[in-house]
């Protein structure tokens, strides 16, 4: 096979030596840091394929930049696609693929470890010892996990396992899913979307995004049929929650914490530094200023050792299945 080039977006310092100790196909990788965007996109100039990440502009305009360029696929190491304008891939006779799974672990940790650091107000001790204060007051009071109830929404490989890190702590773990899961049912109970909603202490979300069916799902309604001060964690996708109903939820006190992984537009202020900037979106300005009652990473949930390696190797794969086979299994255009 002949040398293949092959450029790669959003790759970060930590990421750059998987890339490369993973690369068994011996392409000739370029690896940009920068996500891609309408100017970076001439760094692909001469190559035979792009790998590019959640938040890269693989608009129509780009695409079209892209095929003129000569590239001839376009692979995407995430699991969701729509970041990418798959008619114009289609129009210009490229082909696309994802990745259709990575580490479940990855994202059931984080949303694990959102939960617990707002259950157990680890955040606000923790923000408050650091200013040398080490009394004890009320707000640092909190309920063993084991005697929560933890709701589940989404029982596929992420819901199954944050359900499973969650049981393991002793929780009594309850789900809902239009689908039920036969493997599930060893570790949660499944209820009814209002019923899990009434009982959890901890609403931790893992359900897809499909924009005509669950857009900002998380919305007043939902909120008011949760239980009184319980923490809603969500590692998902952002297009789920109504940001202005959260604020007014916590607002009012009916939520005690939230944490987040993901917003709608994200790409407008997640991976850049805005440090003693205001952010484009007042709503989320002051969902981040009522820290440490919110918490917000910024879609890291992927960021592992393990995820990475899954993300790489699978998209290294899909490109070698388009070289030589003319198709891949993975497919999305």
């Amino acid at each position: 096979m002949k040398t293949v080039n092959l450029v790669c977006y959003g790759v970060r310092d930590v990421e750059v030596e998987f890339f490369k100790k993973l690369n068994k196909f011996n392409y000739n990788l370029t690896l940009v840091t920068d996500l891609m965007n309408d100017t970076n996109v001439e760094m692909a100039k001469g190559a035979d394929a792009v790998m590019v990440r959640g938040n890269c502009k693989a608009t129509r305009t780009n695409i079209e930049k892209l095929a003129s360029y000569g590239v001839k696929y376009l692979l995407t190491r995430t699991v969701g696609f729509n970041h990418i304008d798959l008619q114009a891939v289609k129009d210009c006779g490229m082909k696309a693929a994802r990745v259709p799974a990575y580490s479940p672990n990855a994202i059931s940790e984080l949303a694990l470890t959102l939960g617990m650091m707002l259950m157990r107000n680890a955040s606000y001790t923790a923000n408050k010892t650091k200013d040398k204060d080490f009394t004890v007051d009320a707000s640092m009071f909190s309920k063993e996990i084991r005697n929560c109830t933890v709701g589940i929404l989404g029982t596929g490989k992420i819901g199954l396992t944050t359900a499973k890190l969650f049981k393991g702590l002793g929780a009594h773990v309850v789900a809902y899913d239009v689908f039920e899961n036969e493997a599930a049912k060893i570790i949660v109970d499944y209820l009814p979307l209002d019923e899990v909603l009434a009982k959890s202490d901890l609403v931790s979300v893992h359900v897809p995004f499909f924009k005509d069916q669950n857009y900002k799902m998380i919305n007043d309604e939902f909120l008011a049929k949760m239980k009184d001060q319980a923490v809603l964690i969500n590692t998902s996708r952002g297009e789920l929650q109504d940001n202005e109903a959260i604020l007014r939820a916590l607002e009012t006190n009916k939520l005690a914490g939230f944490g987040t992984d993901v917003f709608e537009n994200e790409s407008t202020f997640f991976f850049k530094n805005l440090k003693d900037q205001a952010l484009p979106n007042e709503t989320i300005e002051k969902l981040i200023n009522m820290f440490p009652r919110v918490l917000v990473t910024p879609h890291i949930g992927s960021y592992t050792d393990e995820a990475l390696t899954n993300m790489v190797e699978i998209s290294y794969e899909n490109l070698y299945s388009f070289l030589t086979q003319g198709r891949c299994d993975n497919e999305v255009a």
